[in-house]
């Protein structure tokens, strides 16, 4: 009798325990908008994933729902993220327009580089000045692209005077209003839908990085690249966040907490902005190789864009302001953190 009791305490321990190590195995819904094939989903996503399950020896997964397969549109990603329809998801916050007033400042035209420099200036000045927009979530890291410029399917503009009346897809609020700045007509849509909107001739170019090119098949669709000046900003940018759930981040127990915090701030900003960056001379290549017409306008062109465009920096800090912040201020600091990490 007192055998058969000791053997079921032993069973009922050995239950017990398995039942703890199942628990503290997570499976964490990621969700995204871009394809499989895409630099995001490959390069930096899936990356984070195995990188996270290794250091948890195997504890922490990640079930990864590519071009929104959890449903909804890429403006609802944040709040999904935010309610717990995902633990995690990856996008640009900004596709909901004026909802991330102090952080889109990064969005302002002509302001940054590309994304090695600008990701850890930008994760630098949202810790200080704007976590409150992201309420609801854990910031695991945050980045920024190679810059956008403009691809046009059909013309191929070289000053102010030749982008009048043009359609542009504008990523942004912000964008939007570059681009209408530079007097062209601006319709804001998320990147998927871009190649289908120039093919059909609702717009007559896109706003883009280089590094959404490729994925979308831009290069077969826009027969016309317009850059700017080497090492000069880049007409527009866009922020984007690795965000989980705070309420999902909070159950988990301390060392997968641990796993979680190794692997996110200034240091994994950097990582991904130097993945955003890393697509542009290869997407460059494939476009070249299909003979497109690639144009530099002059540093006498730049300037006069980047003039025409001070209006939407003075019109954000006035929003800024309306809103409670310092808008000069916070342009101010993060034109200086942009140039800390300008190495």
């Amino acid at each position: 009798m007192k055998t058969r009791i000791f053997s079921g305490l032993i069973a009922a321990a050995a239950l017990a325990a398995a039942g703890t190590a199942m628990a503290q195995e997570v499976t964490l819904k990621v969700h995204h908008f871009l394809p499989p094939s895409s630099n995001a989903h490959a390069n930096l996503i899936v990356p984070w994933c195995d990188k996270i399950a290794k250091e948890s020896a195997g504890k922490l997964k990640c079930q990864i729902y590519p071009a929104m397969q959890l449903g909804g549109t890429p403006p609802q990603l944040f709040d999904q993220a935010r309610d717990g329809v995902a633990d995690i998801v990856w996008t640009l916050p900004t596709y909901q327009a004026g909802r991330f007033t102090k952080a889109e400042v990064f969005e302002l035209p002509f302001l940054t580089k590309n994304a090695t420099t600008a990701s850890p200036a930008l994760w630098e000045y949202v810790q200080k000045n704007a976590l409150d927009e992201f309420k609801g979530t854990k910031l695991i890291y945050m980045h920024m692209h190679d810059g956008a410029v403009f691809h046009f399917g059909k013309v191929g503009p070289k000053t102010l005077e030749e982008l009048k009346g043009l359609k542009v897809r504008a990523p942004s609020r912000l964008g939007s209003k570059m681009i209408e700045a530079l007097g062209m007509i601006p319709v804001q849509m998320p990147a998927p839908a871009v190649s289908e909107a120039i093919s059909k001739g609702v717009v007559d170019g896109a706003n883009i990085p280089w590094e959404v090119v490729t994925p979308f098949k831009l290069q077969e669709i826009t027969k016309f690249h317009v850059e700017v000046p080497a090492n000069m900003p880049k007409p527009g940018n866009s922020i984007f966040i690795f965000a989980m759930n705070q309420a999902k981040y909070d159950s988990l127990p301390a060392d997968l907490k641990k796993v979680i915090d190794a692997n996110s701030g200034i240091e994994t900003s950097k990582w991904a902005g130097k993945i955003f960056d890393q697509p542009e001379v290869e997407a460059r290549k494939i476009s070249q190789a299909r003979k497109n017409t690639f144009i530099t306008i002059t540093p006498e062109e730049y300037a006069r864009w980047k003039k025409a465009t001070d209006l939407v920096d003075d019109a954000w800090m006035k929003e800024a302001a309306a809103k409670g912040a310092n808008g000069k201020a916070l342009y101010d600091e993060a034109v200086s953190l942009l140039k800390k990490y300008d190495k």
